[in-house]
């Protein structure tokens, strides 16, 4: 062996050996990082814990009808289609699982009874045109069903159903044709796909039962509150000094918004698990889940205004002072009060309360947009430079959007409120009103005196009791 070989293979024998040797740290390495997924997956919602403990459970239950001798003998082989049902059809939320079961038990059932009428009616033709029969009515019922499924509202609905309708089909026309025995094939079937689907739906509502309505309510109600997050700290972002730059950065909460502009599938996919559930807490069966849907289409289009807004906050181009300090309080307040607004909007969401405030905060916003919009036309830009001038006009554009998206929510919210019959607070007494004077051992009844007058006695803050001017009013006796 030549001496370039044999240190060419010492070369890779020590690579192979260093490898080795660190292999033990390697696996522990590996181990700590699932262990620490597998708990940060866990905490950040320990629902999907108790999930995997319901789905174990189910299929525990079903796998009793292969177990036990008596159940087997009732049903045979055909019990492994409920432990099949089990696996398919048990998903994480309550109207997704109901969703699945309806599927797939109306579309077994119809799937059988047409599969039992097409190998009757095939077996009428002859020895010889019952193959050809049975092929084509299976090439028919799959052509359109499948062209069925393209259509967009059934596609969201009824795909898995109309899935499982060619399949079941299929085998039973199909199996049919060597076996006699097809009634009896279709009705163990389908039983028990239904005792699955059954476990599915016992368990699933009355075990820690995950709703897919309350999870959209909450999604929707969190979205529009992360947009009112970065609207209220806006202001002071964008028109901050060099000297207040350590002070504001990292404000993790001006950057929430951005999770609402990828949650359109998530919206959907719960709007349409919700129209399966049952009434539940404060949600009715036939709840306005597509409301939601309309507030959630407008808060995304807020989204891309806001995420535009974000692009200016560090932006390399800076305004003049002179200009800055013009636009600074209406532009601060402006995005102050669609922030305010829309955080009433959310915590009425989240309390399925009707918004009583919010319209007053747009209205405050748009006093704020009417007064920029005449500074800005009043020869603001006169002087100033032009690369200057459109990042800001932008930046006030921006706003002025943002002001029209605020009023469409909160015009959306209000609508809910109607439609889902939110409950009314009354907020006409203020807190401050309600609380009792502090020198409240001071007051004394006044004590009865015989005497022709009523003295009545009003304790209360003086602002509220007294004019304008301070005098008090002149006070009247009135004869009984």
């Amino acid at each position: 062996m030549s001496p370039a070989n044999q240190d060419q293979e010492e070369r890779l024998f020590t690579r192979k050996w260093r490898w080795l040797k660190a292999l033990p740290e390697m696996l522990k390495a590996k181990a700590c990082e699932v262990s620490a997924n597998t708990k940060k997956i866990a905490q950040d919602d320990p629902r999907r814990v108790i999930h995997s403990a319901k789905v174990g459970l189910a299929l525990t239950l079903v796998s009793l009808f292969y177990y036990y001798q008596p159940l087997y003998d009732n049903f045979g082989f055909s019990a492994m289609w409920a432990v099949m049902t089990v696996v398919v059809v048990f998903e994480f939320s309550v109207g997704a699982t109901l969703g699945k079961c309806l599927n797939r038990g109306l579309a077994t059932l119809a799937a059988g009874a047409l599969g039992v009428g097409a190998h009757h009616l095939a077996s009428l033709s002859g020895h010889i045109g019952e193959p050809i029969l049975l092929g084509f009515l299976v090439f028919l019922q799959a052509a359109t069903s499948t062209f069925t499924r393209f259509f967009p509202k059934i596609k969201a609905r009824y795909d898995y159903g109309l899935l499982i309708f060619i399949l079941t089909f299929s085998l039973i026309s199909v199996s049919g044709f060597r076996d006699d025995e097809i009634i009896e094939l279709a009705h163990k079937r389908l039983s028990t796909i239904i005792i699955g689907g059954l476990a599915c739906v016992i368990i699933t509502i009355f075990v820690c039962p995950v709703w897919a309505g309350e999870d959209l309510h909450n999604l929707i109600a969190v979205n529009v509150e992360r947009l009112a997050n970065f609207l209220e700290g806006f202001g002071d972002e964008y028109f901050k000094t060099t000297a207040d730059e350590e002070c504001t950065d990292g404000k993790s909460s001006l950057g929430e918004y951005k999770n609402v502009l990828s949650s359109k599938n998530t919206e959907e996919s719960l709007a349409n698990f919700a129209r399966w559930e049952p009434r539940h807490g404060h949600f009715q069966f036939r709840h306005p889940w597509k409301q939601y849907l309309k507030i959630g289409t407008l808060t995304r289009e807020c989204a891309y205004r806001i995420d535009a807004l974000s692009g200016y906050i560090n932006s390399d181009v800076q305004v003049s002072l002179e200009i800055r300090s013009q636009i600074q309080d209406s532009c601060s307040k402006i995005s102050l009060e669609c922030g305010k607004a829309l955080k009433e909007v959310a915590s009425a969401i989240r309390t399925m309360s009707i918004p009583s405030s919010a319209n007053c905060h747009v209205s405050n916003s748009k006093t704020a947009a009417k007064s920029l919009e005449s500074l800005l036309r009043s020869g603001l830009w006169e002087n100033a430079e032009l690369l200057a001038v459109i990042p800001t006009a932008t930046v006030t554009s921006l706003l002025f959007d943002v002001v029209k998206c605020t009023e469409k929510i909160v015009d959306s919210v209000h609508e809910l409120a109607s439609m889902a019959h939110f409950k009314t607070v009354d907020h006409t007494v203020s807190p401050e009103k309600e609380e009792v004077p502090h020198d409240i051992e001071q007051l004394k009844p006044v004590p009865k005196i015989d005497s022709p007058h009523v003295v009545i006695t009003v304790y209360g803050p003086t602002s509220a009791a007294f004019p304008e001017n301070g005098t008090p009013p002149r006070a009247t006796n009135t004869t009984e």
